[in-house]
Parts: structure tokens; C-alpha cells; sequence
């Protein structure tokens, strides 16, 4: 079975992703159900008991450990879990990126995400394309603050956001897509909903 690879499902709009601590310490999951989503977790009890990340530490009781990793010294790393009560899949990413400038944020999300990936225990989709240049990175986000400001009230929930600043990003790359537009959406659709500060964004952008 082949199954969609989401950055952002449901519950991680619900929670995970919005848990941004001040100091730019990142933490989101990417989810699984039966036709989209990606992965799952379960090598010891707790995450970090694997000694990956203490911020991917999960309830034992609910989840169990199918494995991770981490990138670029431990800068990035990812777990993969089940949940033990519907045996549903997930992969947790964390990005330490306080000290990086946006464009440098977005390569270690990059990295990250595609380690996460390549370990995947499921099929996974990847965006097409190379790697967004700073300036498309630079203009998706600008066309996702735009479809923000001119279609949602100030502050408005980014799990709200998502579905018309995604297919507003996708539009305007439908002749040149690469992989970051995904995450320039995340990143107007937080900073929008004041979950994070402009400063998360491409210069000029926000």
C-alpha cells in the first residue's frame, strides 16, 4: 500500500507542531492513517531512551519506539513511533535552529525531513524538484502571507489556513516546483496565527 507523505496532518495541527518554544526549538510530526500520512516509532520504551533528542521523549504507554536518528550533530533528529492504542504511525521531528538565520532553518528542516524519510518503514511521498532557492523559498512564503492576508482574519489557526495557503503555493510552483513549499506554507500559516515571530521568515517577507 502506498501512503501520502503529510507534513502536517491533523493532530499535529492540534498540537505538536504549535508546540514552538520561544527559543526556536522546533518539534512537529508527521502522521499516518490507512490512505495519507507517513510513519511510525520503536526501539526502547521512550524515545529518548534510544538517546536521540530529549525533546522526542513519548509516553511508553502510548506509544512504542520503532526507531530514529538525528543530523548535523544532533542539530536535527527524528523518531519513528506506533501508537500503541490504534497502531496508527508517526514521525516526530525536532530542529534546534535558535542561531539560524531562516534560510539556514529551512536546509536543517531539509535534512532532517529527508533522513526521516529515507528510514521511512512505509512509502513516503517526496516533493518534486530540487530544493527551494532562497528567493522561491522567498516567494512561496510571500504568496502564502498574501492568500493569508487576503482570505483570514489576523491570528486565525494555522490547521484553519492550511488547505487554501497549500493550494495557493502549489499554484503559483506549478510550473517550477521545488521541495521547501511545503514548509514555506508551515511558516506564513504559524507566524500569521502569532504562533511564531516573523523573524522565522525569509527576509522581506514578513
Amino acid at each position: 500500500m502506498t501512503t501520502d507523505f503529510v507534513a502536517l496532518g491533523e493532530d499535529l495541527h492540534s498540537g505538536l507542531v504549535r508546540r514552538l518554544e520561544r527559543h526556536r526549538r522546533r518539534r512537529r510530526r508527521l502522521v499516518t492513517t490507512a490512505f495519507v500520512g507517513l510513519v511510525a516509532c520503536g526501539l526502547s520504551a521512550v524515545a529518548i531512551a534510544s538517546g536521540i533528542d530529549a525533546d522526542l521523549q513519548l509516553d511508553p504507554t502510548k506509544w512504542s519506539i520503532l526507531g530514529g536518528g538525528s543530523v548535523d550533530d544532533g542539530r536535527g533528529a527524528y523518531v519513528h513511533a506506533k501508537r500503541i492504542s490504534d497502531g496508527s504511525n508517526s514521525t516526530f521531528l525536532v530542529e534546534h535552529d535558535k542561531s539560524l538565520p531562516a534560510y539556514r532553518a529551512f536546509l536543517l528542516h531539509e535534512k532532517t525531513l529527508a533522513a526521516a524519510q529515507a528510514s521511512s518503514p512505509v512509502l513516503v511521498r517526496v516533493e518534486q524538484g530540487d530544493l527551494c532557492t532562497p528567493s522561491a523559498l522567498t516567494r512561496a512564503e510571500r504568496v502564502a502571507m498574501t492568500t493569508l492576508r487576503t482570505q483570514f482574519p489576523p491570528g486565525a489557526m494555522a490547521d484553519l489556513t492550511k488547505g487554501l495557503v497549500d493550494s495557493s503555493v502549489q499554484a503559483a510552483f506549478a510550473d517550477s516546483p521545488c521541495k521547501g513549499l511545503e514548509y514555506a506554507g508551515e511558516q506564513a500559516r504559524l507566524v500569521y496565527a502569532g504562533v511564531q515571530p516573523a523573524s522565522m521568515l525569509m527576509p522581506g517577507v514578513g
